[in-house]
């Protein structure tokens, strides 16, 4: 396989990943999203501030967040970064539990990886 076919097959492989984790972010089904993260992996707290590392404290986030707002996260474009990381642009759309738009906006994530896991993840407004 040449370099290039390998890179795009890798870009291939992580974008169906990261898809596939914010379709189960959505349908909150955290061990699924969990089964895409290292077990120690860092990721931010975009709601309350703060990081969470690893998987029973990122449960627990999304587990107070879910239970707050509504969250909906859908990746539009993803980029893959010379180092290896991967940014996603999403439109990411909040209500709360009674229907009203708290947010409709676009950011960044920014993801690394280890051993074909999210290592991190980085949110950029």
């Amino acid at each position: 396989m040449s370099s290039d076919a390998a890179d795009e097959r890798t870009m291939q492989s992580t974008t169906d990943q990261l898809t596939q984790m914010y379709e189960a972010f959505n349908a909150r089904d955290v061990d699924r999203v969990l089964r895409e993260m290292a077990a120690d992996g860092d990721w931010p707290n975009g709601w309350e501030g703060g990081r969470v590392v690893g998987h029973d404290p990122v449960r627990k986030y999304w587990q107070r967040q879910w239970a707050a707002i509504d969250p909906k996260v859908t990746p539009v474009g993803f980029t893959d970064l010379p180092d290896g990381r991967v940014r996603v642009q999403v439109h990411q759309v909040v209500h709360d539990h009674e229907g009203r738009l708290l947010a409709d906006t676009r950011v960044v994530h920014t993801y690394s990886f280890a051993h074909g896991l999210i290592q991190s993840m980085q949110i950029e407004g």
